[in-house]
């Protein structure tokens, strides 16, 4: 059979090797995964209780609008429920935006090195990606408003970017709103946005109120543990959520996602918890890579990349044997970075241990 002409050589996503299979193949009973971004907390104590409340219910579809987290979440974001829709994980929401605007002959311009699924839908749907590089691991949002002509339809923006961890400010994006056309919408993808604790971050939300071409991503995957929910978020001018509704699949954002994600959502002390928390390991992974000389990128998410020095291959397969599991660089596009997802202070520990092992540093000092 002949598939399509654009999906044709697509990579497929490698996901960050499951735990599970990493204990089969080395024999290993205790392994910790710092290689996805999750949280290591897991996910609010209310969630399971939430959960059981629903286990009569697993007949039956879910509500297709999500009305009781739309009601919620619109009130805890301070924005109008028609700007709200959902997804099976913010990635479906990309896709139903590539599917909604894109078409042969179009183009999407977005970093060369981001957040990959932005590329994958855009070429599913004929359009042309067009990749500008990133400046010290940061968005180069002067040259990607140059990369836009007649031609473009969406510029995809990952803040805080994946795999960097570095952010763009509200001036900085302000004023490449300013140079874009109106023909052209501004995806910001924010899945990392309740980590970030810098001053001038964008506030998004206030700039979407105003910038009908403005469509703000979210996700209920990272610091609020519902990854294996896979429920996300946009927030849009009414009328582009209209336009999504006509390709968003029924049932989409299935009964459980949806009571875990506002069970959740109100308990935002676990979520402060771990913003701290986060921070904390942060600063003390950075404090540990000064002291070896190690460079890094600046994070404002739940995980640092970080110049070993060395191919990151062989020390993702140093680290692996020690049962350790992070993400090598060489298929992220930097061939001797690693990325790896911050835990809890013993996960630390115990990462900082096998990386002074696999790169011959000196011991780890807590």
């Amino acid at each position: 059979m002949k598939t399509k002409a654009a999906i044709r050589g697509l990579p497929v996503y490698q996901p960050g090797k499951p735990l599970e299979e990493v204990k089969r193949e080395l024999g290993l009973s205790q392994v910790i995964k710092l290689a996805s971004n999750e949280n290591p907390f897991g996910s609010s104590k209310n969630v399971w209780n939430a959960l059981l409340e629903e286990r009569e219910s697993l007949a039956l579809y879910p509500e297709g609008q999500a009305p009781a987290l739309r009601s919620e979440l619109a009130a805890h974001l301070g924005v109008a429920e028609e700007r709200l829709i959902f997804g099976n994980g913010s990635d479906e929401i990309i896709q139903m935006i590539a599917r909604t605007f894109l078409e042969p002959e179009s183009e999407s311009v977005m970093a060369d090195i981001t957040f990959p699924r932005y590329e994958t839908q855009v070429r599913i749907e004929g359009s042309r990606p067009v990749a500008v590089p990133l400046i010290n691991g940061v968005h180069d949002l002067e040259a990607m408003a140059d990369a836009v002509n007649e031609r473009t339809r969406i510029v995809w923006l990952c803040n805080p970017n994946n795999p960097t961890g570095t952010y763009f400010s509200e001036s900085e994006l302000r004023r490449f709103l300013n140079r874009v056309p109106e023909h052209v919408l501004v995806v910001v993808d924010e899945a990392y946005y309740e980590y970030v604790t810098a001053e001038d971050y964008p506030d998004t939300l206030a700039l979407a109120k105003t910038d009908p071409r403005l469509i703000v991503l979210r996700t209920f995957s990272k610091i609020y543990g519902l990854a294996a929910f896979r429920i996300g978020y946009a927030v849009a001018h009414p009328s582009i959520v209209t336009e999504l509704d006509r390709v968003r699949e029924p049932f989409n954002a299935n009964r459980l996602a949806q009571r875990a994600a506002l069970a959740a959502l109100r308990d935002q002390d676990f979520v402060q918890h771990c913003r701290d928390a986060n921070r904390q390991g942060l600063k003390e992974i950075e404090i540990q890579l000064d002291r070896w000389g190690l460079s890094w990128f600046p994070s404002q998410s739940n995980f640092l990349m970080l110049d070993t020095g060395r191919s990151s291959d062989e020390v993702f397969q140093c680290l692996l044997k020690r049962g350790i599991i992070v993400r090598s660089g060489s298929a992220l596009g930097y061939p001797t970075h690693i990325r790896v997802t911050v835990g809890r202070p013993e996960q630390n520990r115990q990462f900082l241990e096998g990386l002074a092992a696999c790169l011959d540093k000196p011991g780890f000092i807590a």
